[in-house]
Formats: structure tokens, C-alpha cells, sequence
């Protein structure tokens, strides 16, 4: 596998603003099945993320510029992945969710229909490794 410098890697991550700003990030039960197949997994929460939804890359990650929410959850359940679509359904991203781990970060993975979720922290990455 390739390696790639801390500047290019920062390049590709702020590519992600273009892509995903004002895309629609649902939060999930069950295993994410992979950004190339069909959603899977009832969908909990729907949130449409801002037109400025990302910060700049540092350290090679890509965090979230504020907490988001959605003040009426779709379902009840238990957070499993999430699963972002950019405005016009054709890219993909996906990931862990957890509560105070994961790329996503909720303040609780028990999610009750029509009640509140917040989306304390999304961090999107690569690793260390140059």
C-alpha cells in the first residue's frame, strides 16, 4: 500500500467539503455493510449536514465544525453505523458509531423515536503513518 505526506493526505480530506457539505448523514442499526452495497440497517436519525459542516485538515483527520442533531429521531434502536451520501446520492462514506469512540460520536447509542440525537464529535482520517 502506498504512503502519502501529511500535505497531500490534508489535500484529499478538505476534497471531502465539496463532496459532503449539505450531504445526508443517517445514523443506523446494525453493521455497516460497505459504502459500495445497499444501506442496510434501520435508520434511527436523519440529519442534512450544513453547507460548512467541516473543519480544515490537521493532523490528518477531518472533524466536524460544531455538534449536530436531529431534534426527531426516525426510529427506536441501537446506533450501529453511520452512513454519509453526498446531495446528489452518489458517493458513499460509512463508519463506526460509538460513545466516545468511533469516527462518529454520539451522546447515547439508545436512540428513542422522536426524541433528540446529537452528534457530539465525526472525525474522518487516515492514519499516522507517513
Amino acid at each position: 500500500m502506498p504512503t502519502a505526506n501529511d500535505a497531500l493526505i490534508h489535500d484529499m480530506l478538505d476534497s471531502i467539503d465539496a463532496t459532503f457539505n449539505s450531504g445526508t448523514l443517517t445514523i443506523r442499526t446494525g453493521t455497516a455493510p460497505g459504502a459500495g452495497s445497499a444501506a442496510t440497517g434501520t435508520v434511527l436519525a436523519t440529519l442534512t449536514l450544513p453547507t460548512d459542516a467541516f473543519n480544515a485538515a490537521a493532523t490528518r483527520q477531518k472533524t466536524i465544525t460544531a455538534s449536530f442533531q436531529d431534534t426527531s429521531a426516525d426510529a427506536t434502536g441501537t446506533a450501529g453505523h453511520w452512513r454519509l451520501v453526498n446531495s446528489g446520492g452518489t458517493r458513499v462514506l460509512e463508519g463506526s458509531v460509538g460513545v466516545g469512540t468511533g469516527e462518529l460520536q454520539l451522546s447515547t447509542l439508545s436512540i428513542i423515536a422522536g426524541g433528540t440525537v446529537t452528534v457530539t464529535a465525526f472525525t474522518l482520517g487516515f492514519s499516522t503513518t507517513a
